[in-house]
């Protein structure tokens, strides 16, 4: 043999080895995506309670600083009050300086909120069709009561949303839904 010819070495995997490592990765990403669901689940639900608590906040510092009634009411238009419609169709906040519950002439609409998605949104009878602060702070719903609950909930797991006799607004998590 001539001393300049090396072997041939083989590089790579061999069939088996290829096997076996997708079989553990195939096991591992079984045990990880419900898991992985599970977190975009609860992180979306979180995120629609902080937009609605936001919203709480919002009008309340509104009606105060303005020193007029603000109002969050149902709208699947994003321009009116939509009674009919459902909470996670989205809702409006406005300057209500007229009827009660109602964007009407001398309104003006301040920010609007599009429909939730994978969630619903559901409130008491107070907060039916829609909750109101005053200039103090407090707030009212369409029966004239100052308080009620918020109820988000998606497939697993769901959150209140809880605005007390003073019209502060509050999380907490309820599970199952």
């Amino acid at each position: 043999m001539e001393t300049g010819m090396t072997e041939a070495v083989s590089k790579g995997f061999t069939m088996i080895e290829l096997m076996l490592t997708i079989s553990i990765a195939s096991i591992l990403l079984a045990m990880a995506v419900p898991s992985y669901q599970s977190l975009m689940r609860e992180s979306r639900l979180t995120t629609q309670a902080n937009e609605l608590m936001t919203s709480l906040h919002y009008a309340r510092s509104e009606a105060v600083k303005r020193g007029m009634r603000v109002t969050i009411c149902k709208s699947s238009d994003g321009a009116s009050c939509t009674n009919g419609s459902s909470w996670q169709d989205g809702w409006l906040i406005f300057s209500d300086a007229g009827t009660a519950g109602m964007v009407d002439g001398g309104d003006e609409v301040l920010r609007v909120f599009p429909g939730l998605n994978g969630s619903t949104l559901g409130a008491g009878g107070n907060f039916a069709n829609w909750v109101s602060y005053l200039p103090n702070g407090r707030s009212q719903g369409n029966t004239g009561l100052p308080n009620d609950t918020f109820r988000l909930c998606n497939q697993a797991s769901g959150r209140n949303v809880i605005v007390n006799n003073a019209g502060r607004p509050s999380v907490e998590r309820v599970s199952p839904c």
